[in-house]
């Protein structure tokens, strides 16, 4: 995966539930940032995370994401894309559930784009055994962009930089 954001030239689009750089990964966001590559992440937020110590590490690693040129964008616990999705579902006893994200998904340059089940943590990186798939396909590329500039936008995700996302949480 590494490899693969380093193809990039103008743009990588990140799902990642559980943030949290390795050193390694925070020397390669920095050279693609450098280089001029924009990057952005949308990851789950202080009130929809199910993972308190992965939020925590993001946590203290968000200024200095921030600071590198790195948009992130913080899951919603009431996302508006909610609505459409319960449309379809009954809900259980009137109760509304949180939502959280658990997707993991890269598109590189709106061409090239990674589904799989790897976390931009250390545990991913180290300890688990991950799968996903590789497609250079730039129509399925601009789908699953599609769908995760959906998840940021405003209505479902808060702009880490702008919004102070942590003051939402209960």
């Amino acid at each position: 995966l590494a490899q693969l954001l380093q193809e990039a030239r103008e743009l990588g689009v990140i799902q990642s539930p559980y943030l949290v750089m390795s050193d390694e990964a925070l020397a390669l966001f920095g050279q693609l940032t450098a280089r001029g590559v924009k990057v952005r992440i949308n990851t789950n937020s202080l009130a929809s995370t199910d993972n308190l110590p992965a939020f925590s590490g993001y946590r203290n690693q968000r200024r200095q994401l921030l600071a590198m040129g790195i948009e992130i964008f913080e899951y919603r616990p009431d996302p508006q894309v909610m609505r459409q999705l319960m449309a379809r579902v009954p809900t259980a006893a009137g109760r509304t559930p949180i939502y959280s994200m658990h997707a993991k998904s890269i598109v590189v340059d709106s061409r090239i784009v990674y589904i799989g089940t790897f976390n931009l943590d250390p545990r991913s990186q180290n300890l688990n055994t991950e799968v996903g798939a590789i497609v250079r396909h730039a129509a399925l590329a601009r789908q699953v962009e599609a769908a995760l500039e959906t998840d940021m936008a405003p209505a479902n995700s808060w702009h880490a930089a702008r919004d102070d996302p942590d003051r939402q949480a209960g």
